[in-house]
C-alpha cells in the first residue's frame, strides 16, 4: 500500500488551530483515493491515540485543559482503517443475517444507525475520535447517549466538551439536532475540523457507488444507486453544518 507520510509545519500547527474551520490551510487535493477509504498506509502519532498530527498535538492540549477542570479524557476509538472496518461490518451483517434472520437490506439498515460502510468511515482519516471521561466508575457500554446526559455519568463531561473542545478544533458530528438524518446522535464523537473538512471536501468527489462495486465484503452486492445516493445525502452529509 502507498505510504504518505502527514507533514505539517510547526510554524502553522497552532495557526491552524485558532481559524474557523472553513479557513482551514490543508489543501483537500492533498489526499488520495486510497487514503480518504482507509486503506492507505498513514503517519500517526500517539500510543493508543492514533491520530494524524495536527490532530494528535490539539487532542493533547484539550486532555491537558480538561484534566486541569477535573476530567480524564479517555479514547475509547480514533483511527480505524478499511479492514478493521470491514470486520466490524461483517459480524454485524452476519449476526443480523444468520442469527436473527433479517433479510440483507434490512440488516445494512439496521447496521448503519451508528457503523458505517466500509470505505466511508470518517474514523478512516486519523481526525475523528470517540471520547468519554475516564473518572467515573461506569459499568456496561460506555458509548451510549444516556450516560452523557442529565444523570448520566458523563454529564459533566459533556458540558464541559460543549463549552471548550471547539477552541481545540475538534467538533461534536452527529448532533441531537431533531431533524438531522443518519446515524443517530454520538455524544461522544467528535471530529479535528482544519483536516476533516479538507478530507471530506475531497471525499464528496469520489464516485463512491463505483468504490463499493470493486468490493466483496459481506452485504455490497446489495448496494443500489439509490440506496448509495440516500447513505451518502444521510449518513455522510447530513452531519454537523460546521464540519461541512
Amino acid at each position: 500500500m502507498k505510504r504518505r507520510m502527514f507533514l505539517q509545519k510547526t510554524s502553522l500547527s497552532g495557526l491552524a488551530c485558532s481559524l474557523p474551520p472553513f479557513l482551514s490551510l490543508t489543501d483537500p487535493s492533498d489526499f488520495s483515493v486510497e487514503e480518504l477509504m482507509g486503506k492507505a498506509d498513514i503517519e500517526l502519532y500517539g500510543e493508543g491515540i492514533n491520530l494524524r498530527k495536527e490532530a494528535y498535538e490539539s487532542f493533547l492540549e484539550m486532555k491537558k485543559a480538561a484534566y486541569s477542570d477535573g476530567f480524564d479524557i479517555k479514547m475509547i476509538s480514533s483511527y480505524r482503517n478499511f479492514y478493521r472496518q470491514e470486520g466490524i461490518w461483517e459480524r454485524k451483517y452476519l449476526r443480523f443475517t444468520d442469527e436473527q434472520g433479517m433479510a440483507p437490506m434490512e440488516a445494512i439498515d439496521k447496521i448503519i444507525e451508528y457503523s458505517t460502510i466500509p470505505g466511508t468511515s470518517r474514523h478512516h482519516w486519523g481526525t475523528d475520535i470517540d471520547i468519554v471521561d475516564g473518572n467515573p466508575k461506569v459499568s456496561g457500554d460506555v458509548l451510549v447517549p444516556e450516560k452523557f446526559e442529565s444523570g448520566g455519568p458523563f454529564e459533566g463531561f459533556k458540558q464541559w466538551l460543549d463549552e471548550h473542545s471547539e477552541a481545540f478544533g475538534f467538533y461534536l458530528v452527529y448532533t441531537d439536532e431533531p431533524r438531522r438524518r443518519g446515524f443517530k446522535y454520538e455524544p461522544w464523537h467528535y471530529s479535528y475540523a482544519p483536516l476533516s473538512i479538507p478530507m471530506l471536501t475531497a471525499y464528496r468527489k469520489l464516485n463512491v457507488l463505483k468504490l463499493m462495486q470493486k468490493e466483496d465484503f459481506l452485504g455490497c452486492e446489495h448496494f443500489t444507486t439509490g440506496f448509495m445516493k440516500t447513505y451518502i445525502q444521510d449518513n455522510i452529509l447530513d452531519i454537523n453544518p460546521a464540519l461541512l
